[in-house]
């Protein structure tokens, strides 16, 4: 070939560009959806129900394909294509402002960040800080990582594009480690519509964020131990858990085996897919055995691996049981599978758009994007859980009148003005931890004397949350203080009643 013509060959790579046919983009957008809903249908049954140790083979759930109509109900779902609708009501380029108006509003349940960053705007905090640590101490939850499959199934090959999308609706609940989960995820979502090997797929995803953080470090770790042990998932896992199990800053997780950090949940995410082979019923069980999250983390999995293969090639033993309810509507969403994927397809289109691309009759012309990783914002540099003090503890002073009660682990509650709660701890930070109940009141707190302000128990919605933080401060001057929670005897609007209940004090060093 003369050098001209080689050159001309050449030209398309050397300038990230790439091809789809509507067809084929659709039918990888498809494979995505219909993964994640395999996934977490799968892997449901077992949702925390192995925490701290790896999901024997013969007990991973039987499955059969009308199992697949449990994902119309899942969060995993539900709440992603609700972010997704902003994009459609809004345009691609909606912001921060955008993704949190809609879920202030949201009338689904939630849990952990995305229930504190609810909470939050309904008191008034701007969606820009809605998932910082000052309000939110589940920053680093793995609440944004399950619902940021809709960027990156609208974003081929164009990593950048995902990763401004996903800053802009990740901050609403979550900060630094627990954005760059939904980056991680969003990013191998994007290269997977244009390359298929599992390990080039995680290292696309860790691309995308930055190296100095503890989340690109975990799997930094996963692929280099995969490289002495290319057979045996459990080795790798076995040393994720004993390096990355031991700073799980939720109220719920600190000191205990229950484990909803992005970070560890990912790698498990990242094992499915790199150890998976590219076969997606190989990948969803690998990622469900990883335990903890084992519902979501095949749902990212699957998802990704769905679109890698397309919908077409997916076995029918995984996805059979799509078609009696495909024209059905998630929980709380006006799309069906069908609508959400042809959703999905425009927001494509639109992005590829935007970025340089084309459309030409049915293919489409991609100009791809080199990775960039995301600015570095940390947060969780303030020590680790060193104690928790039951409320049941001598250490803790009560004045007034508390009663004795049980919400998963011992309480106290008081609902009357004037009660008190005091106790002299020495760290650096700490949580103070209890439940969030319809009955919930108002409480002021005061740290070395000094008041830091109202707090208030009520979740939001009419039920009960365990383990969750009803205050909490990090960055203190490592050393002693003391803490003291007054009861107002006042309900929060819309709550049943005052109660302001407390489990336990978790302490950082």
């Amino acid at each position: 070939m003369k050098p001209l013509a080689l050159f001309l060959t050449l030209l398309p790579h050397l300038f990230g560009q790439q091809k789809l046919t509507v067809a084929d983009l659709r039918d990888k957008i498809e494979g995505g959806w219909a993964g994640q809903m395999i996934g977490v249908s799968y892997g449901a049954p077992t949702e925390f129900r192995f925490n701290n140790r790896t999901i024997p083979e013969n007990s991973l759930p039987n499955w059969s394909p009308e199992k697949i109509s449990n994902s119309l109900v899942q969060d995993d779902l539900y709440v992603d294509m609700t972010f997704a609708q902003v994009l459609d009501d809004r345009g691609i380029d909606a912001t921060t402002e955008d993704f949190g108006a809609m879920f202030k509003d949201a009338k689904y349940r939630l849990w952990h960040a995305n229930l504190a960053a609810r909470r939050a705007l309904k008191r008034g905090v701007p969606a820009r800080l809605a998932g910082t640590p000052k309000y939110n101490v589940h920053a680093n939850d793995i609440d944004f990582q399950i619902e940021a499959d809709f960027i990156g199934l609208m974003a081929p090959g164009l990593p950048q594009a995902s990763n401004a999308i996903a800053l802009r609706a990740g901050r609403v609940m979550n900060y630094g480690d627990g954005i760059y989960g939904g980056m991680f995820v969003s990013c191998m979502y994007a290269a997977a519509f244009f390359e298929s090997d599992p390990r080039r797929l995680v290292e696309a995803g860790l691309a995308c964020i930055p190296a100095q953080s503890p989340y690109a470090k975990a799997v930094a770790d996963l692929l280099e131990w995969s490289r002495t042990e290319p057979s045996d998932w459990i080795a790798v896992w076995n040393k994720l858990e004993a390096k990355w199990n031991g700073r799980e800053p939720c109220p719920e997780g600190a000191l205990l085996p229950f484990n909803i950090d992005a970070k560890l949940n990912g790698a498990y995410v990242a094992l499915g897919v790199l150890y998976g082979g590219g076969d997606i019923g190989k990948t969803i069980q690998i990622a469900t055995r990883c335990g903890q999250d084992s519902d979501c983390n095949p749902a990212s999995a699957a998802g990704i691996i769905g679109v890698t293969t397309g919908y077409k090639r997916i076995p029918n033993e995984w996805k059979s049981g799509i078609p009696a309810i495909a024209d059905k509507k998630f929980d709380y969403t006006n799309f069906t599978f069908r609508t959400i994927v042809e959703s999905t397809l425009k927001r494509a289109i639109a992005l590829v758009e935007s970025t340089g691309g084309r459309l030409e009759g049915e293919t489409l012309h991609v100009k791809t994007q080199r990775a960039k990783a995301a600015k570095l914002e940390l947060w969780d540099d303030y020590g680790s859980p060193a104690e928790r003090v039951a409320i049941t503890d001598a250490r803790w002073t009560l004045a007034g009148e508390w009663k004795a009660s049980e919400h998963r682990r011992p309480t106290r509650t008081a609902n009357t003005r004037g009660a008190t709660a005091s106790i002299a701890f020495s760290g650096s930070g700490v949580i103070l931890s209890g439940p969030y109940v319809p009955a919930g009141g108002k409480a002021e707190i005061y740290l070395d004397g000094k008041r830091q302000g109202t707090v208030d128990v009520y979740p939001d919605e009419n039920s009960t949350k365990n383990g969750e933080a009803i205050w909490h401060v990090f960055g203190l001057k490592n050393g002693k203080h003391t803490l003291r929670v007054e009861v107002l005897g006042e309900p929060y609007p819309g709550a049943t009643g005052s109660d302001i209940i407390i489990e336990s004090l978790i302490v950082y060093r």
